[in-house]
């Protein structure tokens, strides 16, 4: 069994670091990248008890997110993303300039491609506001640096973004840095910090390849291209502190037949 994170990893009698609407938004935000993996974690599992185990993790995410959305909705603490008016008829695109705008003035984003920025927008806000907070409560010099290089790369996402929504007249998702405490007091070890910051630019990494792949805007798919390849950078920033620190285990490794 791997060591993983234990008990250690969390101080339960530490103060508050965020918010409890911070909290209830990250929990939802987290439901949804838990459908997505344990959804892929399902369909590539061909023994019956992780079946069984990933068809209830999926049952167990659905019903966090129908619970944390209800009340989200009931405190009034939900901002859905912008919504467009029906069109009146159906029109098919018959200019290539649609999709290959090289110069000139860009047409307006369509329905997909505002919802991708909005909801990745809404991570990387998130993403910005536990970066904040760990490198608030950090006591190791590496960590905090990683994580101060992390808050650039979101920093520079959601002025990217954010402009970009703005331009067009579309309201963006609210900023949750004001929803960090002032304590110093770290709730969680360095390890799971390091660890969970990491994770969430990897995330990142694939919701910049849907937008990516479902955008038909070149600039938008050129700004997803080079987040990627930031994400990727502070990704492995994140993997370095882990390795230098002895924080990563190795998974099950082929066997060497040459060496054999």
């Amino acid at each position: 069994m791997p060591n993983g994170f234990t008990n250690e990893d969390v101080d339960l009698h530490a103060p508050p670091l965020f918010t409890d609407s911070f909290w209830l938004k990250y929990l939802h935000d987290m439901t949804i990248h838990g459908l997505s993996g344990y959804g892929i974690s399902f369909s590539v599992s061909v023994c019956r008890d992780l079946r069984d185990y990933y068809h209830q993790c999926n049952l167990d995410a659905m019903e966090i997110y129908n619970r944390s959305l209800d009340l989200l909705l009931a405190k009034n603490l939900y901002v859905p993303a912008p919504y467009f008016l029906n069109p009146k008829k159906q029109e098919p695109i018959t200019d290539l300039t649609y999709a290959l705008d090289f110069v000139g003035k860009q047409r307006f984003l369509n329905a997909t491609e505002a919802g991708n920025i909005y909801f990745n927008l809404r991570k990387s806000m998130a993403t910005k506001a536990l970066l904040i907070a760990f490198k608030q409560v950090s006591k190791r010099k590496d960590v905090r640096k990683v994580m101060e290089t992390g808050l650039d790369v979101a920093h520079k996402h959601i002025e990217l973004y954010s402009s970009i929504m703005h331009e067009e007249n579309l309201h963006t998702p609210p900023l949750l840095d004001n929803e960090i405490t002032t304590s110093t007091h770290a709730p969680f070890s360095e390890k799971l910090m390091t660890f969970h910051a990491g994770a969430m630019f990897k995330v990142a990494i694939t919701y910049y390849a849907t937008a990516m792949t479902t955008s038909m805007r070149l600039n938008i798919v050129g700004h997803c291209e080079a987040c990627i390849l930031r994400d990727l950078k502070v990704a492995g920033r994140c993997s370095e502190v882990m390795i230098k620190n002895g924080w990563i285990e190795k998974p099950p490794e082929a066997s060497d037949r040459k060496q054999m």
